[in-house]
């Protein structure tokens, strides 16, 4: 299982006491299979780090699903733009499998940034990788044909690329699953 404080430590340097106060203010859940951590709509009060499981981010149009990311073990993550401007969040947040995660709540977070350096450089740390990690994959789709995103893909997320479902790997790409059983039949 995945370590929250020694993940927390690779980003600033948080003095053992700012860590046991933090773990007072955390939660532990395990959602099952199929559950929804937050449905689009609802605002995203928490950051969620995964200590066991997966994790998609997906938003819906009519019948269509687009899916943004997967989060794995050893990640911290939310939907940045929901959680900081405290707005409605456009994603949905879902298990795939029984996953277990560490919750921060917004207001804690935001009461620790305020109250201790290291937290503040840690939380912009955290959102300039993931606003880095976003502009990276926008630009994927925009620039690279669909063979190159899937093989990309698999060599990004060798790890977990085997528990998702190919449905869901032809979405994340933008691309039908017939397209995607072809791409993989072709290395």
């Amino acid at each position: 299982m995945a370590d929250f404080f020694q993940f927390c430590k690779q980003f600033s340097p948080l003095e053992d006491t700012v860590l046991w106060e933090l773990s007072q203010h955390t939660i532990t859940k395990t959602y099952p299979k199929g559950t929804f951590l937050l449905h689009s709509g609802d605002t995203c009060r928490y950051l969620y780090f995964v200590n066991e499981g997966l994790i998609k981010s997906f938003s819906e149009k009519g019948d269509k699903e687009f899916i943004m990311r997967f989060f794995s073990e050893n990640l911290l993550f939310s939907v940045f733009d929901s959680y900081i401007n405290q707005t409605p969040s456009k994603f949905n947040l879902v298990a795939l499998e029984e996953t277990t995660v560490t919750l921060i709540r917004h207001e804690t977070m935001e009461a620790f940034c305020r109250q201790h350096h290291a937290m503040e450089t840690f939380f912009r740390k955290l959102v300039s990788i993931a606003a880095t990690k976003m502009m990276k994959r926008i630009s994927e789709m925009l620039e690279e044909n669909a063979t190159d995103r899937y093989w990309l893909f698999v060599e990004e997320n060798n790890a977990i690329h085997q528990r998702i479902s190919l449905g869901d790997i032809a979405k994340y790409l933008g691309i039908t699953q017939q397209s995607l059983s072809r791409i993989r039949t072709t290395q």
